[in-house]
């Protein structure tokens, strides 16, 4: 018996690295062009309860669906799967982030983060998919 529970603890781990890579795609494809619809990343997502003003000048506002992102314009919509429970949500990106760790990819709103289901773990691993291109304009 004492092997079989090395093996399920070996499964365990594997099975908890696998979702939890920090995989990512970098932000343009191989042709150097931006990313466009369907494009995806794989990452780590936080979430933010806090803040006034984002980056793109509106108001921070913590129930609505949105997301900050290192480099995809403004006014992109993405989807963010969880990738252990399959949870998804449709955020607009408005604000610059997450900041740090190279492997987190993006921070969403807490009413976002609440869908997903990561308030409690405060990070988890996700697939961020480009919906829409935003133009990246600045609120006014």
């Amino acid at each position: 018996m004492p092997g079989r529970a090395l093996v399920l603890a070996a499964a365990f781990v594997i099975g908890a690295a696998a979702c939890t890579s920090s995989r990512a795609v970098k932000p343009t494809t191989s042709s150097g062009t931006r990313p466009g619809a369907g494009a995806v990343q794989l990452g780590l997502a936080t979430w933010y309860a806090t803040g006034t003003m984002t980056a793109s000048g509106e108001r921070y506002d913590k129930r609505a669906m949105t997301a900050a992102h290192r480099t995809l314009p403004f006014g992109t919509i993405v989807t963010v799967t969880h990738r252990r429970t399959r949870r998804a949500v449709t955020v607009r990106i408005n604000d610059r982030g997450p900041f740090g760790s190279k492997k987190r990819i993006i921070d969403v709103s807490e009413a976002a983060a609440e869908r997903l289901g990561i308030v409690d773990e405060g990070v988890a691993p996700v697939a961020v998919e480009v919906v829409r291109r935003g133009r990246g304009k600045r609120a006014r």
